[in-house]
């Protein structure tokens, strides 16, 4: 895509507790999606379905995506994941996060989208940085000040969802990001870091090199530590096609905002 090479590697687990698995990913063309449905629903595994179906079918092929895709991807996932809700007592959803290859400026960007609880880290040199900002009451009291960040792993309702495909909110935040050579990206549901913390997490991506050990690495991580939810992770890393910036050039990105304001950026 655009000279860029990647080396990629995704893997899904129902993990250890659930009887079936409702997270779902792309891991092809330009777009790199994590859909986990959400718990206390109905037809979460469908939902997720959904989500990943409607990215499937906007972008894919070898070739970089467009603003306007992403945007349509997601109304699309909303009104897939509306018509299963139909046929439910309770409704159903599921979060949406990802990243797409694409043109920005005649140059190569990461845009980065998140609805949910779903996650996409940034590893570089030796530092791992989230940057998607979880749609959560436990997120959201921290950022009110609330709560400290600190209590935000031992607050019992930390994961239910504000946002979410299907939702009455299902407005995506996102962020444009260079792509940089020799970055990994790390896409996870909620099933990867709340059974594996941050610094376990950077130690992994750290100390192990082909994508495919580290996928396997968290997975297995995720179940030995209770594995009490689904775990999926998506692993990018950028072989050649980046920006050579250095690690601390790489780090910036747009300002958080909804997906209407930077198609319009």
């Amino acid at each position: 895509m655009a000279g860029i090479q990647l080396s990629v590697a995704a893997l899904t687990d129902r993990g250890l507790r659930r009887p079936v698995n409702e997270d779902a990913f792309m891991a092809d063309g330009p777009a790199f999606v994590v859909a986990d449905g959400i718990g206390g629903y109905e037809r979460g595994e469908l939902a997720s379905a959904a989500v990943v179906a409607a990215f499937s079918a906007h972008l894919s092929g070898d070739h970089l995506g467009e603003f306007a895709d992403v945007h349509a991807a997601l109304l699309d996932a909303d009104d897939r994941v509306a018509r299963i809700a139909v046929g439910t007592t309770r409704g159903t959803g599921s979060t949406a996060t990802g990243t797409v290859l694409v043109s920005h400026e005649g140059q190569p960007f990461w845009l980065i989208f998140n609805v949910g609880d779903s996650r996409v880290y940034r590893h570089l040199g030796s530092e791992l940085t989230q940057l998607t900002v979880d749609h959560s009451l436990g997120q959201e009291m921290v950022d009110a000040g609330v709560m400290a960040a600190g209590d935000l792993a031992t607050f019992k309702d930390r994961h239910l969802i504000t946002r979410a495909i299907g939702a009455n909110d299902s407005l995506a935040d996102s962020w444009l990001v260079p792509v940089v050579n020799g970055e990994r990206l790390l896409l996870c549901s909620d099933g990867l870091y709340g059974e594996v913390d941050d610094e376990s997490i950077r130690a992994v991506l750290t100390m192990n090199g082909r994508t495919e050990t580290v996928a396997q690495v968290l997975v297995d991580r995720a179940k030995a530590n209770g594995g009490h939810d689904n775990i999926t992770v998506v692993v990018i890393d950028v072989v050649s096609g980046g920006d050579d910036a250095h690690t601390d050039d790489a780090t910036g990105s747009a300002s958080s905002a909804n997906l209407d304001d930077t198609l319009q950026a």
